[in-house]
């Protein structure tokens, strides 16, 4: 895969993304159209597009230059994402709802960030490949289970397929109070492995109003990367592209 140019300026914030479990579900594009704001289209791979649900770890996060402190930088993550092409044809991600178990996290992000996330339950077992993930959302009654085991060596996936498609996305949108917003993310393509599902499910799509989807089509998971983010600009303006 070619390296992705770095955005001007340094990034804001460092972080690391572990121990990934990627489901996908494929929607029609009518019904990701009519959740996304003015400025996002749906994208599309072969003529269909898709409904992810990614659950991680996120740790070490913290602001360039400063240190990370094990209770603040270190919780769960549990996303649901639209795969979009924003102004002047970008691809990216335009997020639905991301849960977090750690209240500090989620307030930043809705302030700063301007991004869905919602408090939540949740908590992680497991080890070596193989993981058992829960997530409540507040307010919700029931709960979400995740399970899985990698499978295989992990690799890149290859430029044109549709995990390149569904892994290699380095921008997301959100509305903004003046409007469309992006932010940029860089890190090392997603080493990738094909993922055992031993539960699944849809909860947290229905949670955000899509339809019951069942069953997952696509599945997939990484140990993860190390990732830099910036600062969130007007998507309307070109992207401003620094040295790589």
């Amino acid at each position: 895969m070619a390296i992705q140019p770095e955005p001007a300026g340094q990034p804001s914030l460092l972080q690391r993304w572990d121990d990934l479990l990627f489901l996908h579900w494929e929607i029609p594009a009518a019904e990701a159209a009519r959740r996304l704001p003015g400025g996002l289209v749906p994208d599309l791979w072969e003529g269909r597009t898709y409904a992810g649900l990614v659950a991680f770890a996120m740790r070490r996060v913290r602001p360039r230059g400063l240190p990370w402190v094990p209770w603040i930088s270190n919780f769960l993550e549990l996303n649901v994402r639209l795969y979009v092409r924003g102004p002047h044809g970008r691809p990216g991600v335009f997020f639905l709802s991301l849960d977090c178990d750690r209240r500090l996290a989620v307030e930043v992000a809705r302030r700063r960030y301007h991004l869905p996330y919602r408090h939540a339950e949740m908590s992680r077992s497991g080890g070596n490949g193989a993981w058992d993930f829960r997530c409540r959302r507040k307010g919700e009654a029931e709960t979400a289970r995740l399970s899985w085991t990698s499978g295989g060596p992990p690799r890149a996936a290859d430029p044109g397929t549709l995990e390149h498609f569904l892994a290699e996305r380095y921008t997301f949108f959100t509305p903004g109070p003046a409007g469309l917003l992006a932010g940029e993310v860089r890190h090392a393509p997603y080493p990738l492995t094909r993922a055992g599902v031993r539960a699944s499910s849809d909860l947290p799509l229905r949670w955000d109003g899509l339809p019951g989807l069942g069953e997952p089509c696509h599945a997939m998971a990484s140990p993860g990367v190390s990732v830099r983010c910036w600062s969130l600009v007007d998507a309307d303006l070109p992207p401003v592209r620094g040295t790589v």
